[in-house]
């Protein structure tokens, strides 16, 4: 594989939890509890915390499984802002900003297989929060909705395992990425030459990771 962390070594365990504010918290423990099954484990009951004129709130999570959890606060006395005709109940966007741009910031769970897949879609399509699409890209499939909070939220299970080849292509386009941007008026087209230089620059560093004729390659970090 790829060295792409410049030598540092890579300590993390995933996630410990992920925050959002909630305006809505009895739906948004109907959405996780009730219809996905995700139990409440740990909750913060937090009076005169922070400071002064700080709310009172209470911080509640849910567990998503591999000890990973989601986590909502819910500030009382605290009022929606509504800074815009789209978003969630973090942000708001002006009804101009583009959808796409405004999808891009969601939370993706995984499972482990179809099967898995499938039942989380038939306990959403049963609920208040049904599928509103489900597609194929790339290595992985996916159902997407909004939960109460307008966040958009994502389950994903792999189609298929993610190849040395793959890695070795996103630290090239990352590598492009950033030497385009360090140039004048960044485009996709400059980014894919620029990745093509980069594949014949380090091409004489790779070697087959394997026996000639199997499919795997790795390089020779310099």
């Amino acid at each position: 594989m790829t060295e792409s962390t410049g030598g540092l070594e890579h300590r993390v365990r995933g996630v410990d939890h992920v925050a959002f504010p909630t305006f809505d918290p009895a739906a948004t423990v109907r959405f996780y509890r009730d219809v996905l099954g995700f139990p409440v484990v740990h909750s913060i009951c937090a009076a005169g915390w922070g400071p002064e004129h700080h709310p009172d709130f209470i911080h509640f999570f849910f567990d998503i499984g591999n000890d990973d959890r989601i986590a909502f606060f819910y500030y009382f006395g605290t009022e929606n802002p509504t800074r815009g005709d789209k978003g969630d109940a973090y942000a708001k966007f002006a009804a101009d900003v583009p959808e796409y741009f405004v999808r891009s910031r969601h939370l993706a769970i995984h499972v482990e297989n179809e099967e898995d897949l499938l039942e989380y879609r038939r306990r959403l399509d049963a609920s208040d929060w049904p599928v509103e699409m489900q597609i194929q890209h790339e290595t992985i499939e996916s159902i997407y909705t909004h939960d109460p909070n307008g966040y958009f939220f994502e389950i994903t299970r792999a189609m298929r395992p993610v190849t040395p080849q793959e890695d070795l292509d996103a630290t090239l386009t990352i590598d492009a990425l950033l030497d385009v941007l360090d140039r004048p008026e960044p485009t996709f087209g400059k980014l894919l030459a620029r990745k093509a230089e980069l594949i014949v620059d380090r091409a004489a560093g790779w070697q087959p990771a394997e026996p000639a004729g199997t499919a795997g390659w790795e390089t020779v970090v310099r």
